[in-house]
């Protein structure tokens, strides 16, 4: 009887293996940086304001320090097979049924991914702003897009740079999802991931 063949380790399917796990490294860097910044900004909160002079602008910039932490981490627990599902009916089917269900559910997160990708290209409007000469407010008086032309509250920054983690994540959260579903249907081996002691939601419960 012959053996079926190997999965093959070149090709797109190894490419796009390759870069999720070149992005997967630079989220768990970012993730130990955003965690670490964090942490700062809450100890120097907390002293300045024990010693009676807060710095106004350090809440704000925990909030948006955790928003892209989220995000951040989000795509991340994608790659690693650790975002939430509900098994009380996959528990139930045999082998074949439930890896279909597996296999719906892993397309669904790259549509949502792509959908996602393609709601930020229509709200940021890159070609849009690039045809006003990246003036936002000759952008905002022909689209009535405000969004290049917002700053945020104590930081005075652009609001549109802070919310670029939006479409990153959509990206991110797209590359994993097809990585996934590249292993799910059997054409690139499973890969470990250095870096990360728990690799499946399965190693967290058992």
């Amino acid at each position: 009887m012959q053996q079926p063949a190997p999965p093959r380790r070149n090709g797109w399917s190894s490419l796009v293996l390759d870069a999720s796990g070149a992005v997967l490294r630079l989220e768990r860097w970012l993730i130990l940086a955003l965690m670490a910044l964090l942490m700062v900004l809450i100890l120097v909160n907390v002293a300045t304001r024990y010693t009676g002079m807060p710095i106004y602008w350090i809440d704000e910039a925990a909030v948006y320090s955790v928003v892209w932490l989220t995000f951040v981490g989000g795509s991340a627990m994608t790659r690693l097979r650790m975002d939430f599902a509900v098994t009380l009916l996959t528990d139930k089917l045999g082998a074949g049924a439930a890896r279909i269900f597996k296999l719906t559910a892993g397309a669904g997160v790259l549509v949502f991914g792509i959908a996602m990708l393609w709601m930020c290209w229509i709200w940021m409007d890159p070609v849009g702003i690039a045809r006003a000469g990246f003036d936002a407010k000759e952008f905002a008086a022909t689209s009535f897009n405000f969004l290049y032309t917002e700053r945020t509250q104590t930081l005075n920054w652009p609001t549109w740079l802070l919310q670029t983690i939006l479409p990153l994540f959509a990206f991110t959260l797209s590359l994993h999802a097809a990585a996934n579903l590249v292993e799910d249907l059997g054409w690139q081996p499973k890969r470990r991931h250095a870096g990360f002691p728990v690799s499946d939601a399965e190693a967290v419960v058992n």
